[in-house]
């Protein structure tokens, strides 16, 4: 996706709009919450000599949709969010990340709401989950603001101070965004990999996925072989 053409297209109301429901609404797992933010920042900073935003305006606005989606996210949770472990897939729902960012919140209780934040998809469900869960309003809120501002404002300030510290970074913003994806989601992962079970839980996932190629690729090769040509 060209990210930049995306916001020169949907502005200010559509940054906040996809921020707002890639934190807390279910169909918005999918969205470039990261690479969104961090593009946003380095147009704030005049790297694109035709097109610019502001950064005020930018810090502002996605704190309070970040915030407000992940709000949203926990109350439809209180309401509803049991009947999600029930519901079968379908084109934007997958019962796993659920299951995922349910059991993401039972290892690390309510600091899931920040360290979430910075992990693709868990940061849609984990809010639903706490929601799901009956997480005490007050402490949700807290945990919601601190990982909402580090997020939001977090990111779009490195895009933006990159952006005037490397000259010419438009050339190079690709392999940028990239990096500050990972970046952004390595303290997570780095919590996460210091649990021992976790960790043993992501190389039995990453063994299966390995197997199941493996098994896979012999039987693409008979069908090529047998297939008429």
């Amino acid at each position: 996706m060209d990210i930049i053409s995306l916001i020169k297209t949907v502005g200010y109301i559509g940054i906040f709009a996809i921020i707002f429901a890639e934190s807390g609404l279910f169909v918005g797992f999918f969205l470039p919450g990261d690479s969104l933010l961090f593009t946003a920042g380095f147009l704030a900073s005049g790297g694109l000599k035709d097109f610019q935003l502001s950064l005020a305006v930018l810090l502002v606005g996605c704190f309070i949709a970040a915030v407000a989606g992940d709000s949203v996210g926990y109350w439809f949770g209180r309401r509803v969010g049991r009947r999600l472990f029930e519901r079968e897939d379908s084109t934007f729902f997958k019962k796993k990340y659920v299951l995922k960012a349910q059991e993401f919140y039972e290892k690390h209780g309510s600091k899931t709401i920040v360290l979430a934040r910075f992990i693709p998809i868990v940061r849609t469900f984990a809010p639903i989950v706490a929601g799901t869960a009956e997480m005490h309003y007050r402490t949700f809120i807290t945990y919601n603001l601190v990982g909402g501002a580090l997020w939001s404002i977090g990111v779009t300030l490195a895009g933006y101070f990159l952006g005037h510290l490397i000259p010419d970074i438009d050339k190079y913003l690709l392999p940028v965004i990239i990096l500050i994806v990972l970046i952004s989601v390595a303290p997570a992962i780095l919590h996460i990999m210091r649990d021992e079970e976790m960790r043993t839980g992501l190389i039995n996932m990453f063994r299966r996925v390995v197997l199941r190629q493996q098994v896979a690729q012999p039987a693409q090769t008979v069908a090529n072989e047998v297939s008429p040509e």
